[in-house]
């Protein structure tokens, strides 16, 4: 699995043209599933995501983690993190794992980050979405399990 994480301000989700989600401070996670991913690796990432330390203290240091903040997540499912570039120029995505098997992963990531974490907000598997969002640093974040 792969996240690309951002420390936001504010984030939301459209679909349709129409407000899905919102949350106030917290993470936008972008996650790719990929052929080979199973329940560990969705196990790794939610714990991890949920201990980083990359929320300021009182002293502007990155010292403090998701759950010390109380903060929000904003979870989008995106195939794309898993695009192939390496013959022409039009991705492949062929390492993505196949729907059904990406979205029963996804379903469970959802479930472990909300072991933890007061709110969980999500996008629509599969779906064509915006994602509007205040970068707070900008603070980005490439994780794989």
């Amino acid at each position: 699995m792969k996240t690309v994480i951002q420390r936001v301000e504010t984030a939301a989700v459209y679909i349709n043209n129409k407000l899905h989600n919102k949350i106030n401070e917290g993470l936008v996670v972008f996650l790719g599933v990929q052929t080979t991913d199973n329940e560990n690796d969705a196990l790794y990432l939610a714990k991890k995501i949920t201990k980083l330390r990359i929320f300021s203290d009182d002293n502007n240091k990155m010292n403090k983690s998701l759950l010390d903040i109380k903060g929000e997540v904003l979870l989008i499912s995106q195939f794309t993190l898993y695009a192939n570039y390496k013959n022409g120029n039009r991705p492949d995505f062929i390492n993505a794992a196949r729907p059904k098997a990406a979205n029963d992963l996804y379903n469970l990531f959802i479930n472990l980050l909300k072991e933890k974490v007061s709110r969980v907000k999500t996008g629509v598997f599969g779906a064509n979405m915006n994602i509007e969002l205040l970068n707070k640093g900008p603070v980005t974040i490439i994780l794989e399990s």
